[in-house]
C-alpha cells in the first residue's frame, strides 16, 4: 500500500484522527487520537501515539488488531483542502520502544503538540504520561478517500476492494433501546464540532464516517449523512469532539450503542454507554489532568 502527495499532506498536517477499533461483542469504539505525523509511505503504514496509562483501547487492539483511522478535520493543522481519508488495516502496539523510537515520538510530539514541562515537580508528575507513551502502527490494507469531508459520492479505493455492505447483526440480549438520557446526549453532541459513527464492515474491519444529529426523541438520535448507510441494525460507536491548537481545550463524548437503518436509509442511534471529558484550554491544567489520568491508568493496568 502507498498513497499520493495529496493524502500525504493530510497525514503530515492533520492534528487529530478518529480511531475505530473492535469490541468483543462485534461493535466499534470511535476515539480521537493524536497521529503527530507518524507515517511510513514506503512501508505502507501510518501511526498514532498514546500512553500505556490509557490502556483500554490497547487491550482491545491486542485482542483484535483490525482498526481504521479517519482523517476528518483540518482545524489548527497545516493540511488544506476537504479530502476525507479512511485507512483500514492491522494495528501493532510498540510496547517497548527503542531509544530511537522514543526520540522520534518525542520530536514529533513537540512539533505538533508543543513543548512539555520539565523540572522536579513535572518530571515526577508526568513520569507515567511521558515514559509510557508509545507509538501504535497500522499496516494499511485499504485506503478510501472522498473529495469532501462529508463523504459525498463514491470513494476512490486503493488496496483491497471494498466488500459488499455488511449484514445486520443480532440484537443484544438487553434490547436495542437507549440506556442513557437521549436529550442529554443530543445536547452534548451538538456542542462539539465533529460527530462520527463507527461500525464493522462485512470483512470485520471498522468503518468510521461523519454524521450529524438531525433530531432526537425518547427512541434515540436521528442521524443524517450524505453517504449510504448499510441497512438493518448493528452495534456502533459514536464520537463527538472539538479541539483547539496543540489539542488543548478538548471536548470529547464517546458512546456505544445500537444503530438502526430503515429501508428508506433513515438512521436512528440508541446510546447504551457514555464516557467523555472536557479538558481545560490551558496547557498547564491539561498536563496536570493528563498526568493524573496516566498514573491512574498505569496502576489499573498493573
Amino acid at each position: 500500500m502507498s498513497w499520493d502527495d495529496a493524502v500525504d499532506q493530510v497525514l503530515a498536517g492533520d492534528l487529530t484522527g478518529a480511531l475505530g477499533y473492535r469490541t468483543p461483542a462485534g461493535g466499534v469504539v470511535v476515539q480521537a487520537v493524536a497521529p503527530i505525523g507518524l507515517r511510513d509511505r514506503e512501508r505502507g503504514r501510518i501511526g498514532f501515539t498514546t500512553s500505556l496509562g490509557f490502556s483500554k483501547k490497547l487491550e482491545r487492539i491486542a485482542l483484535d488488531q483490525r482498526v481504521c483511522m479517519a482523517f476528518h478535520a483540518r482545524e489548527h493543522g497545516t493540511a488544506h483542502g476537504t479530502l476525507y481519508a479512511l485507512f483500514q488495516g492491522s494495528a501493532t502496539v510498540v510496547e517497548q520502544p527503542s531509544v530511537a523510537e522514543r526520540a522520534h515520538v518525542q520530536r514529533q510530539a513537540i512539533q505538533y503538540l508543543g513543548e512539555g514541562r520539565t523540572g522536579p515537580f513535572w518530571d515526577r508528575w508526568l513520569r507515567e504520561y511521558y515514559r509510557s507513551r508509545v507509538p501504535v502502527w497500522i499496516d494499511v490494507d485499504r485506503l478510501s478517500t472522498w473529495a469532501t469531508l462529508d463523504c459525498a459520492g463514491a470513494p476512490v479505493v486503493s488496496g483491497e476492494p471494498l466488500p459488499d455492505p455488511p449484514e445486520p447483526q443480532r440484537a443484544p440480549g438487553k434490547g436495542v433501546g437507549p440506556r442513557v438520557d437521549v436529550g442529554r446526549v443530543a445536547k452534548r453532541l451538538r456542542a462539539t464540532a465533529h460527530t462520527l459513527v463507527g461500525f464493522a464492515g462485512a470483512d470485520g474491519r471498522p468503518v468510521v464516517l461523519p454524521v450529524a444529529v438531525a433530531a432526537d426523541d425518547a427512541a434515540g438520535l436521528v442521524l443524517s449523512a450524505v453517504w449510504p448507510p448499510p441497512a438493518g441494525g448493528r452495534r456502533a460507536g459514536l464520537l463527538g469532539h472539538s479541539y483547539r491548537s496543540q489539542l488543548i481545550g478538548l471536548r470529547t463524548r464517546q458512546y456505544t450503542g445500537w444503530l438502526t437503518v430503515g429501508d428508506d436509509g433513515a438512521m436512528r442511534y440508541a446510546p447504551h454507554t457514555e464516557t467523555g471529558y472536557v479538558a481545560p484550554p490551558n496547557k498547564t491544567l491539561l498536563l496536570l489532568l493528563n498526568g493524573a489520568l496516566a498514573k491512574r491508568g498505569v496502576r489499573a493496568a498493573r
